[in-house]
């Protein structure tokens, strides 16, 4: 019976201390004196009102409750201690050029940017993927450039040729990761090309305005109404079928559109306030492109970059299927499909399919990665 009981007392001690506590908040409420002043809602009154009871916690602690604050306020007519003075006004802001890609800020911006741009991602890692390969093929290809093997012509798939092999004998894996070398190595060397003119061109003739914007303008149009494709063949056949004259001739051909574009944001900046300032403490022309104009042109110069590589690869394909581009022993992609180009119909048809799917892929890779470029160095170009 005892330890029942001390068990009972024990369950009741939160339900007393429950009841205790609402109890006293209950009480507490009731007999508040300023409780209906809390209701209030001029907080004038209900400081005055804390201040008289002596209930102010703001009050210094040793200060006795019920006496008059140490510091009162002043009377409305009493002497004024200072005479005011009015601060002069700031100086205005000094202005500054855009924010450009060289700020730690700006670049986490542009980073988190393309990150959430899914096929920007997706293909620059598909284009790592097919550099390495490519321009890694002496250590991935399981057989060295043009390496024949008279007993295996014209194979299907299989374990040891993954892709079959081709009427001269060769591993068409291999030949298809060193033909990328070179369709690869054009595209990058077209676009870095003609991005250095152009950029250099649209540049100049932007700033400068007046008769050198006139000449290299004209000189633009005049390249841009040309043929790329008959233009190149035909200088081809006069000067030889090099991969340095094919990127020669295409970046002769290439460069007007980036120079035009630059030359329209050139326009745009160069009455901006950073370079009239940097034109007042005496910079001069060059160094006002260089260090002030071109460093807010780099979202649109590295954009240019990428789209420029799939034009040159397409430009390059279509030229050595032709017949006008990359002769043997060398190989490129176009090349290869001018030589599967009579399979067509036959057991080996996909020959032909391989290395058109090589440059599909590539071309679509680079223009979505240009499209997330786009969208995170120059946010507003996408609206």
């Amino acid at each position: 019976m005892t330890r029942y009981a001390l068990r009972r007392l024990l369950a009741s001690v939160p339900v007393v201390c429950v009841a205790s506590f609402i109890l006293f908040w209950a009480v507490r409420a009731t007999f508040d004196p300023l409780a209906k002043l809390r209701q209030s809602v001029d907080p004038t009154a209900l400081h005055r009102e804390t201040v008289r009871l002596g209930l102010d916690r703001s009050r210094r602690p040793l200060q006795p409750a019920g006496r008059p604050v140490l510091r009162p306020p002043r009377s409305p007519g009493g002497p004024a201690m200072t005479q005011p003075t009015a601060l002069p006004a700031p100086p205005p802001p000094v202005p500054g050029p855009p924010a450009t890609s060289g700020d730690p800020r700006t670049s986490r911006v542009v980073l988190s940017r393309f990150l959430r741009h899914r096929l920007a991602v997706a293909s620059l890692v598909v284009l790592l993927l097919l550099a390495v390969c490519c321009f890694g093929a002496a250590w991935i290809a399981p057989f060295p450039r043009n390496a024949q093997n008279l007993l295996a012509a014209s194979e299907p798939p299989s374990g040891t040729h993954w892709l079959g092999t081709d009427s001269l004998s060769r591993d068409y894996l291999s030949e298809m990761l060193y033909a990328g070398q070179l369709s690869l190595a054009i595209g990058l060397g077209v676009a870095l090309l003609a991005t250095l003119v152009g950029t250099a061109a649209g540049a100049v003739a932007g700033y400068l305005g007046g008769w050198p914007d006139e000449v290299i303008m004209r000189v633009a149009d005049l390249f841009l109404i040309v043929p790329p494709v008959a233009v190149l063949a035909v200088s081809l056949q006069g000067l030889g079928p090099s991969p340095l004259t094919i990127v020669v001739v295409l970046s002769g051909l290439g460069w007007t559109l980036i120079a035009r574009v630059v030359r329209s944001r050139v326009i745009q900046l160069r009455h901006q306030e950073f370079v009239e300032a940097a034109r007042v403490i005496g910079a001069s022309g060059p160094r006002i492109v260089v260090r002030h104009l071109l460093p807010n042109l780099t979202g649109l110069i590295v954009v240019n970059v990428s789209l420029s590589v799939a034009s040159a690869i397409i430009l390059e394909s279509t030229v050595s299927f032709l017949g006008y581009g990359v002769q043997p022993p060398k190989s490129s992609w176009g090349n290869m499909l001018t030589q599967a180009a009579g399979l067509i119909g036959t057991s080996q048809s996909y020959l032909l399919y391989v290395p058109g799917l090589a440059i599909l892929v590539t071309v679509l890779a680079v223009n979505f990665l240009g499209d997330g470029l786009r969208d995170a160095l120059d946010p507003q170009g996408r609206q």
